[in-house]
């Protein structure tokens, strides 16, 4: 067994029982089972919090990598899940945006699994009315995408950024490409393209209302990516892109979150690549983590996670702390991570939790009105470490971190 340099031990304090015996805040509990097993590749989750306080987690893909149309619901408050109804397309790899009038748009992904040949992203765009639990057809993307950002502006449109889509029979292309929906109108209209083409990036709404870019995957051969360190602010007043400070280490599949104050945290994700300062080659996912300032628009090193992980999941709960669930080693991607781990946002540092009741990567995970936090689905063995060869375990369960 190789060992993992980015592992951090004994650098952090976990949290145990008191002495009385009762176990202390952090504990995770089962949440059932949703209708389908699935997980989430793409930075931005595939669950959205409705105005009533459900959570509609929608599509993803299987253990062989083929999408899903199916959809579901989870209610809090009975600890259930429904069906929620067929997306018209199945597809992995999109976006899911929660509207300002409170339904939910799903657009662009992939429509089919992995083979030969580079697949096409999808144009098509569908909208759920949870009034109505039914699903219908939107206008079309202007560009078919997919692991694009997807963000809701002050306006009530929502910014959809970059992706992938096809180059040629053997290669990808990245695209610098970006586009708003009108929910009054239904429709697309493009905006001004981004400084930098990106894929899989993930993208925050700033207090101030401006949009957050951080970092990325641009394709640059055939079957060769590169992470990217680059950031950019899109200003939705004067349709415009600014370059903005760069993260000290190209990042992908990490996690962005929105701080208390207006700073955003970034965590984990992987280089996919060679480092500049000595050239040599990175596998490892990352443990350091970095925190942006928008006002001096400059990123700084904060206290390390214990672990370095990639494909995990940031959320922010009500304290203003971070939860990072999750994920895996980008260098095998074999088994997803059990443990937790929350970054306290005044004193800078981490500290482990309860772990998991199962280790998942590519998962789903979203803070509830109650602020305790839900996460679903997921990778827990793939490659080698997969039962059966060529098909990933994935898994159904769900459960939730009551803080």
């Amino acid at each position: 067994m190789i060992a993992d340099p980015h592992r951090r031990a004994g650098r952090f304090a976990a949290r145990t029982a008191d002495a009385a015996g009762q176990a202390a805040p952090g504990r995770w509990s089962r949440a059932g089972e949703m209708p389908f097993a699935g997980f989430w590749a793409q930075p931005a989750d595939a669950a959205v919090l409705l105005t009533d306080g459900r959570v509609l987690i929608t599509g993803g893909e299987d253990g062989r990598r083929v999408p899903t149309d199916v959809t579901a619901l989870f209610d809090p408050a009975a600890g259930t899940w429904t069906s929620s109804g067929a997306l018209w397309t199945g597809r992995r790899l999109h976006s899911t945006t929660r509207l300002a009038d409170g339904r939910v748009l799903v657009a662009g992904g992939l429509g089919e699994a992995p083979g030969p040949v580079p697949a096409t992203g999808l144009g098509s765009c569908e909208v759920y009315d949870p009034a109505t639990g039914t699903w219908s057809a939107t206008g079309p993307l202007a560009e078919p995408r997919f692991s694009h950002s997807a963000t809701l502006l002050p306006d009530g449109r929502v910014l959809v950024a970059g992706g992938a889509s096809v180059r040629s029979a053997d290669s990808h292309r990245t695209l610098r490409s970006a586009e708003a929906y009108d929910p009054a109108t239904g429709s697309w209209t493009p905006v001004r393209p981004m400084t930098d083409a990106r894929f899989g990036h993930p993208a925050v709404r700033l207090d101030d209302g401006r949009i957050l870019m951080v970092g990325g995957i641009l394709a640059v051969g055939r079957g060769s990516y590169t992470a990217l360190a680059y950031c950019e602010l899109y200003e939705p007043e004067g349709d415009r892109w600014v370059p903005a400070a760069g993260l000290a280490t190209g990042r992908k599949s990490h996690q962005a979150t929105l701080l208390p104050g207006g700073g955003v945290l970034v965590t984990g994700g992987d280089m996919a690549g060679f480092k500049d300062s000595d050239w040599t080659y990175d596998p490892y996912s990352q443990w350091t983590t970095e925190r942006y300032d928008p006002v001096a628009d400059r990123w700084s090193a904060v206290a390390e996670m214990p672990w370095g992980r990639s494909h995990h999941r940031a959320v922010r709960l009500a304290s203003g702390d971070v939860l990072v669930l999750g994920g895996t080693d980008d260098a095998s991607m074999s088994v997803g991570y059990q443990n937790a781990t929350l970054y306290d946002v005044a004193a800078g540092s981490w500290s482990a939790e309860f772990p998991m009741l199962r280790g998942r990567w590519a998962p789903a995970a979203i803070g509830l009105a109650d602020g305790r936090v839900l996460v679903m689905g997921g990778l827990d063995e793939s490659g080698p470490a997969a039962p059966l060869p060529g098909e990933d375990q994935v898994t159904a369960t769900a459960e939730i971190y009551a803080p």
